[in-house]
């Protein structure tokens, strides 16, 4: 069939070569529901062009559990030389991404580098389109990934890595069905009825080949197609393509031919219905879905003895190293169990030092599902690294759930050992997941069981865990108290890893406690993991003087480590911590009135489709306060998100925050006394634990709604000057800090004209709409005149209600600037454009942007000569 309809993506494709010809480097993503013509336009991308000096492409299996890096590994077969070599002898994940990006780097460009079906990837592929994407810039490499994204929900890992890849840097084709007309002349020239055509295939190329193809009549279903493209077949060609339905991706000549009788001519009837024979002489389908319609039409016990056949096919193999991966997908199909013990456990080791840490938990899953008859202390084992594996990719619940089958496999055999040791664990977890109260009561467990047994590291363990929660909950003393015990234990049993994950707690806490000693206590923390390589508690470390930096105003500290620790982690894709030092940046940020990089680090992490809460609720709390003091819509949505998720950690750090900026909003919107309510629950939290910043900002904002029952002792200073009455030296102290919104709220306690225009000056130059409004009305009240009218009255003024925001969008959007492009120049989320988008045309009363650049045209709202907005007469 012939491509129809795709010259506008193949003329991108092409433009994109010859920028990435001059050295620039991209990436690609091709993306549209299965069966739309990723592929055919892809190779008809290859073979057209004519710049490239290599093209390497790979794809990714359906497997039930992938076969982790199985694009790169066809790649380097396809490279060849001393890259295939090292990359089949290399065992570790980092390894092979150095070798990788080194290869490419000595390869002249430009290369074309296709990855197909990453909906498919594993975790170890993703990790490598991620580290690609942050190191391709400057090597004339044009990297292309194709998927379905139909197929993405919205916790799709793929979602993840495409929102790290580097600003600016992609580009994306997203292909649409055919149309009615190319439906309609296609059906035409085969002699069908047009309509019909179009209704059962939507406009699939797909599905159209397979309707066109299969009989003189219209098949009720694209599945009958396939099957009645099979029914072409005789019994032997039928018997070799059932066999190849059985193998993802491609079944090797080699392993056909040692099952079946393979000739030449039983593989060109195969053709003949819509296989293909690859370079390599592997049969294929042309198309997954074909594939999968003939596999599911094989009865199961037929299914189950082709799998038997196949994997004693590819064990008897010679001289060729069949990935574990493979074998445990055709074992557990075959119902073989002992096969599945043998192989899914090495196939899940070989996936963990590769990084694909989710595909590692689900090889232990299949294990697990045949490990009935092991000894209960196997079984144990199995469960705990299938919780590690599961802790490790964010599958919390999970994790939790194998940690708590493998405590009471633990404690049927009487081993207190590891009982103390799994509830050690279950206190962790369950603090991730929120669950506070569990997690003491796990830890309180683990020291009890294990205080009575030889100390060892376990117990080390079990007190550092405890110094850990109480740090978090902000209880000083217990945190102080369990952390001297860990500091005590690891260092006599001279264990280094220990020795600093305690040191991280006890340096904490003082640092919040404003003890200068807390510094040089995470500093040690730091220099032990980086010297031992403990990459979980270096991040952690880094995690803890900035966003301590952050909590007790030292902007400095803050901003040095944000920068050092996210490019450490980015390094070693620590991608948890890195957005959790990216969700308190943009809390600094705000602080200190950069909010176009507030607002984009707290998008950033808010939009992420796998992003803890701990995470989550710094970067909401950041973007209701930037979207309250702006006036723009939606503050009260994300707060009320950000308090909802901290209520169940039941820490005053999260709490109180988001307390604090719902009190905020509710000032500005003159309703103070709806925050009551939040700000007594969260300051009753807070007069038990000596973080002052967090006290003084309760205090604050209860005495500003008109709560000074609520105030405190022991406070930060600018808080306690403010609520003292004496403004200038709390205005004074802010400005020291660095925090010009909240000088500019000091200032505006005054009755001066001075300092009240000073205010002025301040929030007009951060477009903080409703302050500036409260103070021209206090001006105005008081006498002043000749004040300017600011962006909110001008705003009111607009005829159709359009804000300045709103304003700055429909100007973009005239001069035909899509989502992304406005997002990129107004430093705002494409989620957000699309909202401002959705509000321009219901306040225009339009239907498209097109129809929104004509009105705003017709209304003079935007002058297409020039390009800029122009005033409403």
């Amino acid at each position: 069939m012939d491509l129809l309809e795709r010259d506008t993506h193949l003329e991108a494709l092409h433009g994109w070569l010859e920028d990435a010809s001059a050295g620039g480097g991209c990436i690609v993503l091709v993306s549209g529901e299965a069966g739309i013509g990723k592929t055919s336009l892809l190779r008809r991308f290859v073979d057209e062009q004519r710049q490239a000096s290599r093209v390497l492409w790979g794809g990714c299996e359906a497997l039930f559990t992938p076969h982790p890096l199985a694009p790169l590994y066809d790649i380097a077969r396809q490279a060849g030389g001393e890259f295939a070599k090292v990359i089949a002898a290399a065992s570790q994940r980092e390894a092979v991404f150095n070798l990788t990006i080194e290869h490419l780097a000595r390869t002249a460009a430009p290369t074309i580098l296709i990855f197909e079906d990453v909906h498919w990837a594993d975790e170890a592929t993703l990790d490598l389109i991620k580290f690609l994407g942050r190191r391709l810039q400057r090597l004339g490499v044009m990297l292309i990934l194709s998927y379905r994204d139909d197929e993405l929900g919205t916790l799709h890992p793929l979602r993840s890595v495409i929102g790290d890849l580097p600003l600016g840097f992609d580009r994306r084709l997203h292909l649409l069905p055919l149309s009615g007309a190319a439906v309609a002349a296609l059906a035409h020239a085969a002699g069908w009825p047009a309509q019909r055509l179009h209704e059962l295939t939507c406009g699939n190329p797909f599905f159209i080949t397979e309707v066109l193809a299969a009989a003189d009549k219209v098949p009720d279903t694209v599945r009958d197609a396939v099957m009645a493209r099979m029914t072409r077949l005789s019994a032997p060609a039928r018997a070799v393509a059932n066999l190849a339905a059985l193998v993802p991706g491609k079944a090797e000549r080699w392993l056909l031919e040692g099952i079946l009788p393979t000739t030449a001519a039983l593989l060109e009837e195969c053709l003949a219905v819509g296989m293909t024979t690859l370079p390599d002489g592997a049969l294929a389908f042309r198309h997954e879905l074909a594939r999968c319609a003939v596999e599911e039409s094989l009865p199961p016990p037929q299914r189950q003895e082709l799998h038997a056949r196949i994997l004693e096919a590819l064990l008897q193999r010679p001289g060729s190293e069949i990935a574990a991966a493979r074998l445990v997908h055709h074992a557990d199909r075959a119902g073989d169990t002992a096969a599945v013990l043998r192989h899914a456990p090495l196939a899940a080791a070989r996936a963990a030092s590769l990084g694909a840490h989710r595909e590692a938990a689900a090889h232990y899953a299949s294990a697990l599902r045949h490990a009935v008859s092991l000894p209960n202390e196997t079984r144990a084992q199995l469960f705990e690294w299938r919780s590690y594996e599961c802790y490790l990719t964010d599958q919390i619940a999970e994790a939790i759930e194998a940690r708590g089958a493998a405590l009471t496999l633990w404690r049927a055999g009487g081993n207190r050992l590891k009982e103390g040791d799994s509830l050690r664990w279950l206190s962790r977890l369950s603090w991730f997941n929120g669950q506070k109260a569990a997690a003491e009561r796990y830890a309180a467990e683990a020291v009890a069981i294990l205080e009575p047994l030889p100390r060892g590291r376990e117990l080390a363990m079990a007190y550092s865990n405890s110094a850990q929660l109480a740090m978090l909950a902000g209880d000083a003393g217990p945190a102080l108290e369990w952390g001297r015990k860990a500091i005590a234990l690891a260092t006599a049993l001279d264990d280094t890893e220990i020795l600093s994950h305690a040191l991280n707690n006890v340096g904490t806490t003082k640092l919040i406690q404003l003890d200068a000693g807390g510094l040089e206590d995470l500093n040690r923390s730091l220099e032990l993991a980086l010297a031992g390589g403990y990459q979980e508690h270096a991040a952690r470390a880094y995690c803890n003087l900035s966003s301590t930096g952050f909590r007790i105003r030292d902007f400095d500290r803050a901003n040095r480590y944000f920068k050092e620790g996210i490019a450490y982690c980015e390094k070693q894709d620590l991608d948890s911590w890195a957005r959790y030092m990216i969700a308190f940046r943009a809390a600094t940020a705000l602080a200190q009135g950069d909010w176009a990089q507030a607002a984009e680090d707290a998008q950033a992490v808010i939009e992420h489709s796998r992003v803890a809460p701990v995470t989550k609720i710094p970067a909401l709390v950041a973007l209701g306060r930037l979207r309250a003091r702006r006036g723009d819509p939606g503050a009260d949505s994300v707060l009320q998100e950000a308090w909802d998720l901290s209520l169940p950690t039941g820490e005053v750090q999260r709490i109180g925050a988001a307390a604090a900026a719902l009190a905020e909003v509710a000032w500005l919107e003159g309703s103070p006394q709806r925050a009551l309510a939040v700000l007594r629950l969260s300051a009753a939290l807070a007069r038990e634990h000596p973080d002052p910043w967090m006290k003084g900002e309760i205090a604050f904002w209860s005495w500003r709604c008109g709560d000074p029952a609520e105030t405190a002792n022991d406070i930060a200073a600018p808080f306690a000057a403010q609520i003292a009455g004496d403004w200038r030296a709390a205005a004074s102290g802010w400005a020291a800090i660095g925090c010009p919104y909240e000088q500019a709220m000091a200032l505006a306690d005054s009755e001066e004209e001075d300092e009240l225009r000073a205010a002025l000056d301040i929030v007009e130059r951060l477009e903080a709409a409703p302050m500036a409004g409260i103070l021209r009305r206090k001006l105005r009240a008081s006498g002043v005149r000749g004040i300017s009218r600011g962006a909110q009255e001008r705003t009111r003024q607009n005829p159709l209600g359009l804000t300045n925001r709103q304003m700055k969008v429909l100007a973009q959007l005239a001069q035909g600037g899509r989502n992304a492009d406005i997002a990129r120049r107004l430093f705002i989320s494409e989620k957000t454009v699309d909202h401002h988008v959705s509000a321009i045309l219901a306040k225009l009363e339009v239907r498209s942007r097109g129809e929104a650049a004509a009105a705003a045209y017709r209304l003079g709202l935007w002058a297409p000569e020039n390009g800029e907005r122009v005033a409403k007469k």
